[in-house]
Order: structure tokens, then sequence, then C-alpha cells
């Protein structure tokens, strides 16, 4: 088991580590701008995402509360539309009361490549903010990676049944609790530094769960930044 207060976060060249839950939408924005500055810039073959728990559920103690993801849609939507939202519309009942399988899966993806964790980790987010499906499902879970189209799911499965990515899980866990990580998302980059929720300033009228976020300040530009500087550290 690793010490949470001195593992090494900074990546290797050409990797970005991100820890992050699914459930959060700032973190949808930042992993769609990720992907999506990626592609634009050309660098697909030269930046990797190493995605990692930030598990807000062991954090807070409690699965994260519905009306507080409902009361971000509006708000994150208009920032970055195309990553994909809505209002939950699938019944009540199938609301997924944890993400801790999905995170689990998309670690267990690793084994395979950190593309397959990218693209299984992606299409999950969407399931959840654009389509309404239940990630907390098993058969959810295996049915996105199958959509994948780069995840072997054969072996994904028998990695879920054996649960090897479980110890990793918690290691992340326990990381995310320390004060060297900020919050969902936090980036980590080759060259030692860290970005904690890239280029949005935010604060809240009202609790969580109650109020809405306020947005003082959206930058998606910083992401060009972080991608190159990733990839010629």
């Amino acid at each position: 088991m690793l010490d949470p207060t001195t593992a090494d976060l900074t990546p290797p060249r050409g990797v970005v580590t991100v820890f992050s839950d699914i459930w959060c939408s700032f973190a949808h924005i930042a992993i769609h701008r990720l992907h999506a500055t990626r592609a634009r810039l050309g660098l697909e073959e030269q930046v990797s995402f190493d995605l990692r728990a930030f598990p807000l559920e062991l954090l807070n103690d409690a699965p994260s509360p519905r009306p507080g993801t409902d009361s971000e849609v509006a708000r994150m939507a208009s920032l970055e539309p195309s990553a994909g939202w809505q209002l939950w519309q699938a019944k009540d009942w199938l609301y997924p009361s944890t993400t801790l399988p999905a995170l689990e899966a998309v670690l267990a993806a690793k084994e395979q490549s950190l593309n397959a964790s990218e693209q299984l980790d992606l299409g999950l987010r969407r399931a959840f903010w654009a389509e309404s499906r239940c990630i907390s499902h098993r058969k959810v879970i295996l049915d996105v990676a199958a959509a994948t189209g780069v995840v072997d799911v054969d072996a994904l499965t028998e990695a879920l049944d054996d649960g090897r990515a479980r110890r990793a899980l918690a290691d992340q866990a326990a990381q995310a609790a320390t004060d060297r990580i900020d919050c969902s998302p936090h980036l980590f980059l080759p060259d030692g530094s860290d970005l904690a929720n890239p280029g949005i300033d935010v604060d809240w009228d009202g609790a969580y769960g109650i109020g809405w976020p306020v947005i003082n300040a959206d930058d998606p530009k910083v992401y060009e930044d972080i991608l190159l500087r990733a990839a010629t550290e």
C-alpha cells in the first residue's frame, strides 16, 4: 500500500494525470476539453491521460446528492455544450447511487492501455451526463465499454470479477483525501506543475444541492497550454 502523502504524482513526459469523479460536472468539462483540444492540436499520439479516482462519495462519506448535479447542469452546459448534457430523464430509481464501480472499471481498463481507459471514462461520463444511464450498473458499464470499440470487454469483465483494480481505487481515494489534491478535477503535468479545475473560477450561491454555481471566469484556452507542456516538457 502506497503512502498517500509521499507518492510521486508527477507523470512522465507525454502524460497528463487527472484526478476526478464521474459525478463531477467540472470534471465532465475538463475531460471533454482535454480530448477535444488534443484532437484539434493533433497530439493524440503525443499525449495520453492517466485517469485516477477522486471518489466524492468516499471523501464526503455519502452518495452525491442528485439535487447537486441537477443544479449544475444548465449552468455548466452553457460553458461547454458539446460535452453533452441533459437533466436526468430515466426513472428516478435508476439514478446512480455510486460511481465506484465505474471508477474501478476505468482503472481496470488501464491494464489494456491508457487509450482504453480514456475511452471508457469518456463514454461513462457521457452515459451519465448526456444519456441518463445508470453507471452504477455493471451491464451499463460493460455496454459502454463495448461501444468504445477499443476496450476488450471480456478482459474488463474478468478484471471486474476478481476486483484487481480495487486496491488502486482505495489508494487513490487515500491520496484524494490529502491536501495534495484539491478537488475534482485536479491535473498533474510532467514539468511538476499542477492545476485544480483548470480555467474555471467558481463560487456558489447557496448551499450545494440548494443553490447553484456562479462562474466568475472561464478560460478554455488553458487546455492548449496544458497539452503542449505535456507533449514538449
